[in-house]
């Protein structure tokens, strides 16, 4: 199950995690993001156990996310550490290219 981020937890939940934690920024009116995400939601079932899956929904949090350098969706981003170490943006977010970031990190 993937965690749904909100600007008043994304310090605790991404920023101040243990280990590593995929955000994937998404916004309603994005379809891209929208046909993703299924996806995204399967591979927690398979990696949930080693990487906290998270979403936000950018349109809630404005600030927050070009804080985070989103400037266009879909962003599948990890971070590790406070720090954003691995994403993809727009284009470049298909789901065999998110599964190959993932097992980077498994």
């Amino acid at each position: 199950m993937m965690l749904e981020l909100t600007k008043d937890n994304f310090e605790s939940e991404v920023l101040k995690a243990d280990g590593y934690v995929l955000v994937d920024f998404w916004g309603p009116s994005c379809e891209p993001c929208k046909a993703l995400m299924p996806h995204v939601e399967e591979y927690s079932k398979e990696f949930g156990d080693r990487i906290k899956f998270s979403s936000l929904d950018i349109t809630k949090a404005r600030r927050l996310a070009i804080g985070q350098q989103v400037m266009g969706l879909p962003v599948i981003a990890i971070y590790k550490g406070g720090e954003k170490i691995d994403s993809l943006v727009q284009d470049a977010a298909t789901k065999e290219a998110v599964l190959e970031m993932i097992k980077k990190y498994v």
